[in-house]
Order: structure tokens, then sequence, then C-alpha cells
């Protein structure tokens, strides 16, 4: 429980390329901007900090070293606001996207309102029938109350660089302070941005938060989906707005590290290609991703006390908004939970008092000593890295999603008529498989069931199965493990790790020119890990000349959808070249301890996480954490019929009948852990939650309603409860069926 003396003791694809898919198979950022703004004047703080007083930097509000020139811009919740950037609840809703009156020239305020747009429908369902604007939503109020209101928050945004010296870094920290913030009962939410999503990647995190009347302290952790475009050389600024790289300098949000002489070679050797950060920074951002998410909380100290006007005769114990007095929850979803996890592991300075995260990426340490059971009984693996079980899934799941046993799976249909793929892709998928001597069986039936029992043995739950199809079909596996095999290994852009690399197409699938307009507004409508709006995977080595990756020929002679990339990637994990040996001390770099210094936590994760299967995440790390955390107060919440992409419940027919909105969930959970912060309410214990789908025919489910989506309980019933134990240092968790 916080006390007011001090602290107490201790989703990667965007809606717009999902359907495009479908469809197709120098005053640099200093201005503040905004709709409404109440104080137009109030833009660059410079780089000596200051409060919105104009009263100058002092000793008690330090502005913290590691970060750069502040830009604030302000909003008045009528015209443009901190949540739904004047859109409201109706506008996230609305199938039209926000107007750009120059297409090719967008502006940072309608790019800001085109990212929140992109983003927040990215990882939450719009859908009416889903439940949003009734169980969750702008207009849906703290208390879960549905108000007639449009949902919009007027307030302040602080945003600024993190940057190292380099000028290279350049990690953008972003806080949204609400006009309504309680100075009284202050508090502070993480929202480090999801996937490899820029810095509203975790917009709906940051819902919560402003609801609550706390400031969300956003960070896009290194990522961001503006690309390097290295034909025309031109760059992202923190704004989405692009220019030169050479006029961008080091205020570009990225630009891949490079000599001008080397860059004009490589653009004749391979023309049209793009970098991205996440991938070819060079950096290995997601060592730091828990640095990051720890820097934004102390930027927002430092912003809340800027916005409240600190006189500079205050001492550091007076400021009204400090570390002592303020609750600070670290919390995301997916790549941006696995975040919050990593910066409360790594809080030596007491910043963060808990922990309430969705779906967290977690990469454990191998030899974990854990042992996970379920249903009794124990599964034969568990704990992999992320990029382990990802570079598996990208060799097998292709294949595995031909099984005749999900046959009626979302998106299978779309293989079978070659809708965005070739014919018969899968079938020569398997095959490939076999002739590399990866699958045994000599039918393709045979080999697609073959594959699909690898992938449940190597981790994936049987309520995966369903899920496989939609999974192969946009390319998440290559996607994934494309982009983390570059940014562990460090690899330059132009050293197009397994011949792998990211282009525009042309009609025959070969690099061409990038859309002028995509690429102007990439940053506000790309998720940062190709495949994304206008950019494909390209496979270098393609017999006829590079081609779009899944469309290539490969050494097989047959369309597999680039099988040697897959296998190349695969045995980055295994291989003694220097590629090899650089990814795998990146990997070392990126694991978790499991030691969330005893703070409150509660995990929540769909059971039929396709991408991020429960088996070598949550699970596990639950029971590495009661092994290594002396005074643990983790608990995990396992939801069934829910699985990583709340996005494609209304998007994909079958989703909207199989699968629940886990965002219900990580809602309760961070309403859970605030009310154990500011009341000593006990966190619920590990449960199973067990939901009810709404059922119907695909693409018609019936509207949800509360009873499909039961809150945790306290006294959960024998057989739903969660059971940890450690004994002779092995951890055992005990998952019932």
């Amino acid at each position: 429980m916080k006390t007011i003396q001090g602290k107490s003791p201790g989703r990667w694809y965007s809606r717009g390329m999902l359907l495009a898919a479908m469809a197709a198979s120098g005053v640099i950022g200093l201005a503040a901007c905004g709709g409404g703004n109440d104080d137009n004047s109030a833009g660059n703080h410079g780089n000596a900090g200051g409060n919105g007083n104009n009263n100058g930097n002092t000793v008690s509000n330090t502005k913290p070293s590691f970060v750069g020139t502040v830009t604030v811009r302000r909003f008045d919740g009528v015209s443009d606001d901190l949540l739904t950037a004047g859109l409201g609840a109706s506008g996230l809703a609305s199938a039209t996207a926000p107007a750009v009156a120059n297409a090719v020239a967008p502006t940072a305020a309608e790019l800001r309102r085109l990212t929140i747009y992109n983003n927040y429908r990215a990882l939450i369902d719009t859908s009416a029938k889903g439940g949003y604007g009734t169980l969750y939503g702008p207009n849906v109020d703290a208390d879960g109350n549905v108000t007639s209101g449009n949902g919009m928050v007027a307030g302040a945004e602080y945003v600024a660089y993190s940057d190292d010296g380099s000028g290279q870094q350049n990690v953008v920290l972003l806080v949204q302070i609400p006009d309504a913030f309680d100075a009284a009962h202050p508090c502070i939410i993480t929202a480090t941005s999801s996937g490899s999503r820029g810095i509203y990647g975790a917009i709906s995190t940051g819902e919560w938060g402003l609801k609550r009347k706390c400031a969300v302290a956003y960070t896009d952790k290194g990522t961001g989906a503006g690309p390097h475009d290295l034909a025309t050389d031109t760059v992202p600024l923190q704004d989405g707005t692009r220019t030169t790289r050479t006029l961008a300098g080091s205020q570009a949000q990225f630009a891949a590290p490079l000599a001008a002489s080397r860059l004009a070679a490589f653009n004749v050797a391979t023309p049209n290609r793009l970098a991205f950060k996440h991938a070819h920074s060079q950096r290995n951002p997601e060592k730091d991703w828990g640095l990051f998410t720890l820097q934004a909380v102390q930027f927002a100290f430092w912003a809340i006390n800027d916005k409240l006007g600190v006189s500079s005769g205050q001492t550091v114990s007076q400021l009204p908004v400090r570390p002592g007095n303020t609750i600070v929850i670290a919390s995301s979803v997916s790549n941006g939970g696995g975040a919050a996890i990593a910066a409360a592991e790594q809080d030596t300075d007491n910043l963060i008092d808990g922990v309430a995260v969705g779906e967290p990426a977690l990469s454990l340490p191998p030899s974990i000593n854990v042992q996970v059971q379920r249903g009794g009984a124990t599964l034969p693996i568990n704990g992999k890295p992320l990029f382990d079980y990802v570079s598996y899934a990208n060799e097998f799941r292709l294949c595995a999603a031909l099984s005749a046993s999900v046959a009626s799976a979302p998106t299978q249909a779309y293989f079978a008529v070659a809708f965005g793929w070739p014919a018969s892709v899968q079938a020569n998928r398997c095959a490939a498989l076999h002739a590399k001597g990866l699958l045994s069986s000599t039918t393709t039936a045979a080999q697609a069931d073959e594959a699909l029992q690898k992938m449940r043995d190597y981790g994936w739950e049987p309520e995966s199965d369903l899920l496989h199809a939609s999974m192969a079909y946009f390319e998440i596996d290559p996607s994934v493990a494309t982009t983390f095999g570059n940014a562990l290994a460090r690899a330059s852009v132009f050293d197009n790790l397994c011949d792998l690399s990211f282009a525009a197409v042309d009609g025959s699938f070969h690099p061409a020119t990038m859309n002028a307009t995509l690429l102007a507004q990439l940053a506000a409508t790309g998720n940062g890990i190709p495949p994304t709006t206008g950019v494909q995977l390209i496979n270098n080595l393609a017999q006829g000349g590079a081609a779009q990756s899944r469309q290539s020929i490969d050494s097989s002679g047959t369309q597999a959808a680039n099988l040697d990339g897959a296998l190349c990637l695969r045995n980055l994990l295994s291989g003694s070249d220097a590629a090899s040996q650089a990814l795998q001390l990146g990997l070392s770099q990126t694991l978790r301890s499991g030691n969330l210094r005893g703070k409150p936590a509660l995990i929540v994760q769909g059971r039929n996480d396709a991408l991020l299967p429960v088996n070598h995440g949550a699970r596990p790390y639950l029971g590495l954490n009661a092994r290594v955390d002396g005074s643990s107060k983790l608990s995990y919440i396992e939801v069934t019929n829910a699985q990583h992409f709340d996005g494609f419940i209304d998007l994909l027919p079958g989703y909207d009948s199989l699968f629940v909105p886990l965002a219900v969930y990580e809602q309760r959970a961070l309403d859970a852990v605030y009310a154990n912060l500011r009341s000593g309410t006990p966190l619920p214990p590990s449960q199973v939650v067990r939901t009810t789908p709404r059922g119907g025919a695909a693409g018609a489910a019936p509207p949800i309603t509360a009873a499909n989506v039961p809150n945790f309980t306290m006294t959960p019933a024998a057989g739903d409860r969660i059971q940890v134990s450690v004994s002779g240092g092995v951890a055992t968790v005990s998952v019932p069926n």
C-alpha cells in the first residue's frame, strides 16, 4: 500500500496494413502544435529545462541529463486531445481514417492524429459488438460506467529525445499530463510501445491512466515505424515528418549508420531498400527497453512538476510530485509489457511501485530450473526466448496450418484460393521441409499434421491451433524473426542478414520505388516491423532476381515462401560464424532475471496466444519469479478464449465468434494493482479465468456481454487455481486444464 510519506517496502500489426494485405493478395519539430492549444507560446523548453511559468530550471526540479530539447503541446480536449487526437470515441471507431490535406506532405498534427487512430485500432477491437463503448473505450469512465461523452482528455504533452550523446540513439520520450491530474493523489503509468511501434504504440494502455487522472509516461524504446529510405536518403523526424538525412542531422528519429560513399554503392547493388530502426539501428535496443522505460518515468516526474509550476525556492522534498508520494505502475502490452517487467527488475532507485502487464514478451535465460505442468502432466519444453520459438515457428507454422484438423481456421481459406499468396504454397513448404529432412512424413496431409504436432511439442498449446493460419497468412513469424534477428545481431542494413531486406514491390513482386504517399505517412500507418504498409520482406537470393519473400522461388525450385531464409535465421541460434555469434551475444543481453524486487505485479495473458505462447513467457516467468524473488507478490491471470491480437477480432471473420478481448483483463489488472497500492486491497491469486466466446457465425457473432468476460476472483475454485511451488531449487508451475 502506498503511503503519503514514501514508498512501502518492497500488437504488431496495423489494421490498415492488414486490410491492404488482404486487398492486394532548419526548425525541426520544435513548435507547439495541436488544435485548441491554450498556450501556443509554450513550445520549446530548450536544453536547460524550465517550467510552464517561465521560472527557469531549479535545483528542486532538474531535468534529467539524458533528456534533450523538450517540446510542449497543449490540447483543449475539444478540438484536439491527449487520448483520441480530437477524434473522440466515435472517430476512433470509424472505418474512415483521418484526412490529410496534402498526402505527400502531412503536417505533424495530421500525423499525430493518424498515428493515434491507427495504433489504437491495432491494439483494440473498436466494434460495438465486441464491447467497444460498453465494456471499454474512451467513453467508458474509470469505474466502468458508460458515459454520454466522447472521451476526449484535455492536457499537455511533453516530448523529447533521450540520447547518449551520439545523436544516434534518439529514443523518443513523451509524457501526457491531463489537466485533471490529481496532484493530491499523484500517479504515473508507463506505456512503453508495443511491438516495434513508435511513441503512441501503447496509447490504449495510456487510456487507463488518463481516465484515472494519472500522467502517462511513454517511450518508443528505440523502435518506430518511420524508415530511412536509402534510395532518397530521407529519414523521419521526431514528429513523423520527413526530410533528408543531411538536413535532419542529429534530430533524425532514425538514420541508419552509414557513409555516403557506401550508401551509393549499396543503392546500385540493392536498389529501393529501406532501413527500420528496430532492425537496423545496430544498437540492440531490446537490451535497454527497461532502461528507456525507467527514463520515461524520470522524465514524467520532471514534466509534471514543470506543468504544475514549481517555484524556484522549493527543495526536492517539497516537490508536489515526487517518487515518495506518487504511485507508479509499469504497464503496457506485448513487447511493451516485457519492457515494463524489465524496468521493474532493473529499478534500483525504487521508482516503480507495481506492475500490471498484458501478454508480455519475456525472453528467459537457459536452465531456469522451472517446470510447467498442465492438468498434472509436465510439458516437455518451456521458457525459450522469443527469437528461439519465433524462428522455429517460421519454419513449421505455414505447413502446420494446412492440417485438416484446423481447416476451419480464420484466413485458411485465403490460402486455398491463392489470395495474396502463390498457389499451393503451404504444400510446397511442407514438401520443402521434408526434402530438408525436417519432416519425415511422405504425404502432404501427413506432413501438415506432423508440423502441427511439432508446434505443440515446442510449446504451443492446442488452443492456439486455430490461430496458426492467420499468423502464417500475415507473415508474422518471418516479420518478427527478421527484425529481431537483425536487431540482436546488431546487423547493418548493408549486411542483408540471411539475404533478407525490406522494400516496396512492383506488380511482378520485385523491389520498386516506395510510393510517395505511403512513405510520407508511414510513421503513422506502419508498425515498424515489415511487412507493413507498402513495405515487403524481400528474398535477395530469389531465382530470377530479388523478389517478395513469400512469392519468391528459392533453392528448392518452388515457391515455398523462402524456406532458405527461414533456415538461415534459425541457424543463427547455434551457428559459429560472426553473425551467429553476434546474435547469440545480443540475445544474452536481453534475458530477464525474474526478480521483481517484491513489487506487487499482475500478468494477464490469453491461453490461446499464438505469437507469445504462454509456455514460453508468463507461465515459466511465474515460476522463475517464485524461485528468485524472496518477497514475490506476482500473480498470473490466464484467460481462456483470448489471444494476442484484439485488433483482429472485428477484422478477421471467425475471430469474433471464437475470442474475447484481452484488453478487458489488462484494464482490470491495472485496477487491481492500483487498488493494492492506493488502498492495500490484496491482489487476486494466480488463476485461470474461464470466459465464454460469443459464438455465432464467423463474422456475425452476437454482441458481447459482461457474462462473456467474468472478472478474476479472490477465491478461485480449486480447478481454476494456478499453483506454484519451489523444492530443491526447482519451481513447478501447475496450471489446470
